[in-house]
């Protein structure tokens, strides 16, 4: 049952960083909020075909559907993955053309042998009696581990197809050009490269980067937004980022992180500062109503959904950040705005890091009022 929220008590923080400034407080929007779905497996990402199903990936290897607001009890197809630590079936894209060509893409971990793991993406197509078949490997035979994965699949609003990838763990791959990993990659639909990427006949469309792991274009401009997940461990702790990818750019890591800067690498829009970690995840910008305009990003060890309020004079810098429903949900994987202007979140309670509630997981569904 819906719960309607005449007023979201908003908390408002300040992040550590030379480019962030002082944030201003803001009104949230009046909300409903419902569980949209529920009894889902670890997802990891969904998307909306044109005749209103909703496609998700669940982190074990299958594909579910949800039609006329019902989870199908069959998977739609299911893959054999490697599910290990973070790795398994990952992001997953409808082809804007769904209507025509019946295809699908999806990112996913295999295994190599007894120890090895790579990732690929694929093309997927429905099939006469509605289930999926491949169609084509892509991208194959990169490096993957149980963690550092990257995984989302997207496609622009310049029709092409992106793919990020992590660095697998191998902090090296980041500044190697010849690497797939540590990526943000931009293909043809088939496959093919595209002929305008910034490096001659290869799939690299930026480098540098470490986990990224939610992509969102601006409306009106075409901006592409990247989240990315910051050190840990050995390497230090926390300055997640928001970057402004631009073609061909170097995001630096592993050479610098959160706001330092070097000679031919780019510093991020935003970063978490060292004593908080977002594990920044989906990414969406906000097309209508009170948030129109503003980037969401969904976060795992945060356990929030984040809204970023970009400058209006310069892409590459931040204006205000909030928090909305902290630890309300648990943790936070993807979030994707529908054809009805609702935002559906992803949660990812069932990943062996969190606390899953008895229904979990599931699809969230906000519906902001004018």
């Amino acid at each position: 049952m819906a719960i309607n929220i005449l007023r979201l008590f908003l908390i408002v923080i300040v992040v550590v960083g030379s480019n962030f400034p002082v944030p201003s407080n803001a009104a949230s929007p009046d909300l409903s909020i419902e569980t949209f779905v529920r009894g889902l497996d670890t997802p990891w990402a969904l998307d909306f075909a044109p005749d209103g199903r909703i496609f998700i990936s669940e982190r074990p290897g299958r594909i579910r559907i949800v039609e006329q607001g019902q989870l199908r009890p069959e998977p739609w197809m299911t893959l054999e993955v490697a599910a290990v630590g973070e790795a398994g079936l990952l992001g997953l894209a409808v082809d804007p053309q769904f209507s025509q060509n019946r295809f699908l893409y999806v990112a996913y971990s295999y295994r190599v042998g007894a120890f090895s793991l790579r990732n690929r993406l694929v093309r997927l197509r429905e099939d006469v009696k509605g289930k999926g078949v491949l169609d084509k490997v892509l991208i194959d035979d990169v490096a993957g581990a149980s963690n550092h994965d990257g995984g989302r699949v997207k496609f622009g609003l310049d029709g092409k197809l992106y793919w990020t990838v992590g660095d697998a763990q191998t902090t090296r791959y980041a500044q190697n050009i010849k690497s797939w990993n540590g990526k943000i990659l931009r293909l043809n639909s088939d496959g093919t490269n595209a002929a305008d990427n910034p490096f001659p006949n290869s799939y690299v469309y930026s480098l540098g980067h470490r986990n990224p792991q939610g992509l969102a274009w601006q409306p009106g401009t075409g901006r592409l937004y990247a989240t990315e997940h910051g050190p840990s461990g050995f390497q230090g702790c926390c300055r997640d980022e928001v970057n402004y990818i631009e073609p061909g750019k170097n995001y630096g890591w592993p050479e610098i992180r959160g706001d330092d800067a070097r000679e031919g690498m780019i510093s991020p829009v935003l970063q978490s500062g060292t004593n908080e970690t977002w594990a920044p995840t989906g990414a969406v910008f906000v097309s209508v109503g009170p948030w129109a305009g503003s980037l969401l990003f969904t976060g795992l060890r945060g356990q929030t959904l984040y809204r970023l309020v970009l400058d209006h004079n310069d892409p590459r810098k931040a204006a205000n950040l909030e928090r909305h429903f902290p630890r309300q949900f648990g943790r936070l994987r993807d979030i994707v705005e529908g054809p009805d202007k609702a935002l559906y979140l992803l949660t990812s309670n069932r990943d062996g890091r969190g606390s899953p509630a008895p229904d979990d997981d599931r699809i969230i569904r906000l519906s902001i009022k004018p």
